[in-house]
């Protein structure tokens, strides 16, 4: 499946969802890095919330305790230091709106360096197209109680439109650019040269800095010479106004500078697991690398009946996605790599990306394990012949790893495992709380929980250990939903140390032995004799 709106992943965090939409959107996100990092977001800001709201109680005299203690003071002249530009920029559903983005920028220094996307306040891509010169000045602006929503610059080319924007004071003083995409009021809205408005999923992310980024990708659909870019705000800044501008996008100038190469043809197969490349575009701000991964037909036909096994023992809701990625880099003439994919670098516990901008993965329905990829990376400036490298596979199977244990004896004499280069031990499983809230503020709902603590320590290239389930004495099965971290800090033993906590719902009371049981499973299948494909 496509990447879930970020309003579909705030209800999936706040637990409002039911049925096969919960069960889809459950089973993308334990594979899906882009949404597990929006994910982890949310939480974060519900845990910030719920300690924010957890005021203690003060006593009575507390007010003249404090002033007894207070004494004159010199008012200081303080210096405020701005926070680094931060930029986060999502795929969902194959398609990216980013808003809100910041910078230390001023208005004076920004303007000497000619825009924003001359500065290194944004990606490289955007910079070099900037420097062939496909960023335009635009300076359109509206005005509305006393302040001015002006869109500054516009880049656009067949990956992706950006438009950096400013909010201005009526003394022309720099406001905060975040606003609210989600607020009622307030719109962005695609439409094709012919009036189509186009259906974009979006999110948005923001700080509290000068400029701001609207940036949308176009990857995955038929790109027009003209688009217009409807903005429509009805509240800014905290005001309640009339903000509109129509923003006409030409992009006949960049799509005549996009080369297509056609890479149809080009297919291997490794461990149950094929690889078929499809092509590649160069584009102005972006390269992009658009292949499959499937399952083999013998794959498929040993893997189907496992999962089948599973459903009837653990219910279908206890799965997990299993699908297929691929590690690879692409090198230049020289051989030298300018791009890694899924690489384990040296000193890194996960596989990681390099040169990449932004990725993302569609599940092909009704076709276990095959994935439509398309990997952005940051364009080169002078034309060299690449190649793509294909280095190794991933691939997502059924576990039949299980292990016992007494969750009441857990603090006193923790279990220890070993299971395919992961040595785990369970610290601790007990009942907790947690608080749910519910899209408001008050009331917060408390809700009990039961959890398991894990941590431990993994080599470089074992597996990647996938969704677990509970089965108590009477053989009623839990579903659990998963948390955790793999860091770069090595332990005594020369393993990387991991974390990992397991929450499920449901399990009233702490039965004396539980089983603790391993559905799914990542490992990853090196390619020795490399796989080489040109690019050119």
């Amino acid at each position: 499946m496509k990447c879930p709106t970020t309003d579909k992943l705030s209800q999936f965090v706040d637990e409002l969802l039911v049925g096969q939409e919960l069960i889809d959107i459950k089973s993308h996100t334990e594979t899906c890095k882009e949404c597990q990092l929006i994910i982890e977001a949310f939480r974060h800001e519900q845990q910030f919330l719920k300690e924010t709201l957890q005021t203690p109680t003060l006593p009575d005299d507390f007010a003249s305790l404090v002033l007894e203690q207070v004494e004159p003071y010199k008012q200081k002249s303080i210096r405020l230091k701005k926070a680094p530009w931060k930029k986060m920029l999502f795929s969902a559903a194959g398609v990216v709106l980013a808003i809100g983005v910041s910078t230390s920028l001023n208005p004076a220094f920004a303007k000497w360096i000619d825009g924003l996307f001359s500065s290194s306040q944004v990606d490289e891509g955007l910079r070099v197209a900037n420097e062939a010169g496909f960023v335009k000045r635009l300076n359109q602006e509206v005005t509305d109680k006393g302040l001015t929503f002006k869109i500054e610059d516009v880049m656009a080319d067949s990956s992706r439109i950006a438009l950096s924007y400013q909010i201005l004071s009526e003394t022309g003083k720099v406001k905060n650019p975040y606003f609210e995409l989600g607020h009622p009021q307030n719109s962005i809205t695609v439409f094709d040269d012919g009036g189509k408005k186009l259906e974009l999923n979006n999110m948005s992310w923001g700080n509290q800095h000068e400029y701001g980024l609207i940036e949308f990708s176009l990857r995955d659909i038929p790109t027009p010479e003209q688009l217009m870019v409807k903005i429509q705000l009805g509240e800014l800044d905290g005001r309640d106004g009339n903000w509109q501008l129509d923003v006409p996008i030409n992009l006949k100038e960049s799509l005549q500078a996009t080369t297509t190469v056609p890479l149809k043809g080009k297919q291997i197969s490794f461990q149950g697991v094929s690889v078929n490349m499809k092509e590649i575009r160069f584009a102005p701000s972006t390269t992009e690398i658009i292949y499959e991964t499937a399952l083999t037909d013998e794959a498929k036909a040993e893997l189907i009946p496992k999962i089948s096994q599973l459903e009837e023992q653990y219910g279908k809701n206890s799965l997990a996605n299993f699908g297929t990625d691929i590690q690879y880099h692409i090198e230049n003439e020289e051989g030298k790599a300018i791009l890694h994919h899924n690489t384990f670098f040296n000193g890194k516990g996960h596989p990681s990306d390099s040169g990449t901008l932004q990725g993302s993965g569609e599940d092909i329905p009704e076709d276990i394990g095959h994935v439509l990829w398309n990997q952005s990376f940051i364009p080169k400036k002078d034309k060299e012949k690449l190649s793509f490298v294909l280095d190794g596979i991933f691939k997502t199977e059924p576990s039949d790893f299980f292990i016992k244990i007494k969750p009441k004896e857990l603090k006193k004499h923790p279990i220890s495992f070993e299971y395919e280069g992961n040595f785990v031990t369970i610290k601790k499983a007990e009942k907790d709380s947690e608080f749910s809230l519910r899209k408001s503020l008050i009331p917060i709902e408390k809700k009990t929980i039961f959890k398991i603590e894990m941590e431990g320590g993994k080599e470089a290239l074992s597996s990647a250990l996938g969704v677990w389930t509970l089965v108590d004495q009477t053989g009623k099965t839990y579903e659990t939903f998963h948390s955790g971290s793999i860091l770069d800090e090595k332990d005594e033993n020369g393993r990387f140390k991991t974390t990992t906590e397991l929450m499920t719902y449901g399990l009233d009371e702490v039965p004396d032995e539980l089983t603790l049981k391993l559905l799914s499973v990542t490992r990853y299948h090196e390619l020795k004799d490399k796989w080489k494909v040109p690019l050119y």
